[in-house]
């Protein structure tokens, strides 16, 4: 059976991408995303103070308004997915913008939307930034280095962590016992 799928032109893939800017720019909120979280940004009118406004943030909906015109909110809807409500928070800042920060459940994808009736993005043209070492946790950071070591290791043709423990432990035994003979013993 013949792969029908195709890969687009780089002229589709430019008006694809053209469209898709023009859809998100055209909201009355800006919004970004890294895996834990997502941040939107709402300009209001100048002045505007907290009691002017509807924020209400839930597990699976988000709704921002201006309380007078509440029938035309910023942002209504479902969201793309749930969200961790104590950990999401929203701020007025210098009484002309809004940024709401969305704590997601999922940490490990990327959200099209925010939400669900909102012009969608290609979460595969996505690129995350680079990670330092030091953002990641103890044990994580312990692991992907050892991995790191263990690579750099093989392409230089020397003994990985896992060799060099054996070697070590190999070095005790014979410590321990000198009467033995290993010179012949061969060991994979």
């Amino acid at each position: 059976m013949a792969d029908t799928t195709k890969e687009p032109t780089k002229e589709e893939e430019a008006a694809a991408i053209a469209k898709e800017r023009a859809e998100q720019e055209a909201l009355p909120y800006k919004w970004s995303q890294v895996l834990e979280e997502v941040t939107i940004v709402i300009a209001v009118p100048p002045g505007t103070r907290s009691r002017d406004l509807t924020v209400d943030i839930n597990r699976t909906s988000l709704v921002v308004a201006l309380r007078k015109a509440a029938d035309v909110p910023f942002i209504s809807g479902q969201l793309y997915k749930d969200i961790k409500v104590d950990d999401s928070t929203w701020t007025l800042d210098d009484q002309k913008e809004i940024t709401i920060t969305l704590a997601k459940h999922n940490k490990m994808e990327w959200w099209p939307h925010v939400v669900t009736s909102a012009p969608t993005i290609d979460v595969k043209r996505i690129q995350p930034e680079n990670s330092k070492l030091s953002d990641l946790d103890d044990e994580t950071r312990s692991m992907v280095e050892k991995m790191m070591f263990d690579q750099q290791q093989k392409q230089l043709g020397k003994p990985t962590s896992e060799e060099l423990k054996k070697q070590e432990i190999l070095k005790k035994f014979q410590a321990q016992h000198p009467e033995m003979d290993f010179s012949q013993a061969k060991f994979s």
